[in-house]
């Protein structure tokens, strides 16, 4: 496994430093450190410091006062805790399990999908999430160059799409400096519509929602949407639901997506209750994902079956618009997949004449 880049050390921060660049330079790197901090042995298995050094451990301060102590299998810490689980081969889990190289339309940027292309920023993180499905992405290879030139040359002579996608790594990891001067470059094209910006920091990382980025966040031509990562319901707690509050305050559009993850939040209490605190910090449902099979990750897979039912049942409990859509991503296919439940398949109709009907209508 590659080291990600975001480990490269970093200088220490100065009193001009932000806040937030600050608080993730204290950010625990050592997993014996985090489990003395969580007062728990600091005794790992033997593929634990192996798995550390394939994909280094990553965790803010925030993040980890939001953990119980005393519990090693607290959802939030075995999100972010390497598991000698991480370095059993596994059939079927891959380096690349989406498809990201092959997708590949100009450096760091990603055109799978019609209408929206996905300009992977930066490789860093203010967190390391196990279950990453980028956790091998050779950064250093296909990222965007620092000036995003040719990405943006790209975007300008394929007038269909109209919109960006910031992901990462995470974009919000970059200097709002940089992030202003690539939103001002991209409200020049005339035939974007839509800022998406994929982001964990406002969770994980609160100090991060501060003056310098409400300054260019919501404003301009483009609509901004920003899709956050949150997979348990404490994730939403304070001091997360106060910087929510202001990224709601600049009129920026607040959706979730989540993974489906065992041990984390597979259970039909914990997806309701991460639905609900999302919304009452003003954040709707996007996506459940299926677990992208990433090597080293196999560990946090919940099997179809089991999801559907889940999915099933946040249904029974949860008005519509609560209800996030159960999908998986696929290497190659056109958009998300959705993942239905047997609800989905309409009494007494033969779902193989139903495909052959949907394919003709879009001839």
């Amino acid at each position: 496994m590659s080291t990600n880049p975001s480990m490269i050390p970093r200088p220490p921060p100065s009193a001009q430093t932000p806040a937030w660049q600050r608080a993730l330079a204290q950010a625990i790197t050592d997993p014996l450190e985090l489990l003395r901090r969580l007062d728990l042995p600091p005794e790992p298995g033997p593929g634990t410091l192996q798995a550390h050094r394939g994909f280094r451990t990553l965790v803010p301060e925030s993040y980890l006062a939001r953990m119980r102590r005393g519990d090693p299998r607290d959802p939030l810490l075995l999100q972010v805790l390497p598991q000698n689980a991480e370095v059993i081969e596994r059939p079927g889990f891959l380096a690349d399990p989406v498809g990201d190289r092959g997708a590949l339309a100009a450096p760091g940027l990603l055109h799978k999908y019609a209408g929206r292309v996905l300009l992977v920023t930066t490789g860093a993180c203010a967190i390391h999430c196990r279950y990453c499905f980028r956790r091998e992405f050779p950064y250093g290879e296909l990222q965007a160059s620092r000036d995003w030139d040719d990405a943006l040359t790209y975007i300008r002579a394929h007038t269909g799409i109209t919109e960006v996608i910031l992901s990462g790594g995470d974009p919000l990891a970059l200097p709002d400096r940089r992030l202003a001067d690539l939103v001002r470059r991209l409200e020049t094209i005339d035939h974007l519509r839509r800022l998406r910006i994929h982001t964990r920091l406002p969770v994980v990382l609160p100090e991060r929602v501060d003056a310098g980025l409400l300054a260019w966040l919501g404003t301009g031509r483009l609509a901004h949407v920003l899709v956050l990562h949150a997979n348990h319901p404490r994730e939403f707690e304070a001091p997360a639901g106060a910087a929510l509050a202001k990224l709601r305050a600049s009129e920026v559009t607040l959706l979730n997506q989540a993974v489906l993850l065992a041990g984390v939040n597979d259970d039909p209490d914990t997806l309701c209750e991460l639905q609900q605190a999302g919304f009452a910090a003003g954040v709707l449902p996007y996506y459940l994902h299926l677990l992208d099979r990433a090597r080293g990750t196999g560990h946090f897979e919940v099997d179809e079956r089991r999801a559907r039912a889940l999915h099933a049942m946040l249904r029974e409990r949860l008005p519509g618009y609560l209800v996030p859509r159960l999908v998986r991503e696929i290497a190659g296919a056109p958009s998300k997949v959705p993942v239905p439940d047997d609800r989905d398949k309409p009494a007494g109709i033969d779902p193989a004449r139903v495909g052959k009907a949907r394919a003709f209508s879009i001839r």
